[in-house]
């Protein structure tokens, strides 16, 4: 069974622009690493300016990905984006099965 999922991360504003980009890369790695896949292609946003400061930052690096995997495989990228200094914040979110349908990621259900 596998399920859809998207994940956004914001990196320090303070990291250079390639070290941030790298990042694209790093969240890919982790989820093939998981047996999972990235659906199309990472969104990238660039450097944004927060509503209010995070961490005493007032911009970070955006990125947002939509991805597929087994229930539990991504827990160690979760943990790796937790102990990352340059990740500011992550969120991984489970799609419903009816959004996951319409933006057209294929969940197998058992």
């Amino acid at each position: 069974m596998t399920r859809a999922y998207e994940l956004m991360v914001i990196i320090d504003g303070d990291v250079d622009d390639p070290k941030a980009q790298a990042w694209q890369k790093n969240v890919t790695d982790g989820v093939e690493a998981a047996g999972g896949s990235i659906h199309g292609k990472i969104d990238w946003w660039g450097k944004r300016q927060f509503a209010y400061p995070i961490n005493k930052k007032p911009a970070g690096y955006y990125l947002v990905a939509e991805l597929v995997a087994s229930p539990g495989a991504l827990d160690e990228l979760e943990r790796t984006l937790r102990l990352a200094d340059d990740v500011v914040r992550h969120k991984l979110i489970r799609l419903p099965d009816a959004e996951a349908e319409r933006r057209g990621m294929a969940v197998e259900t058992a």
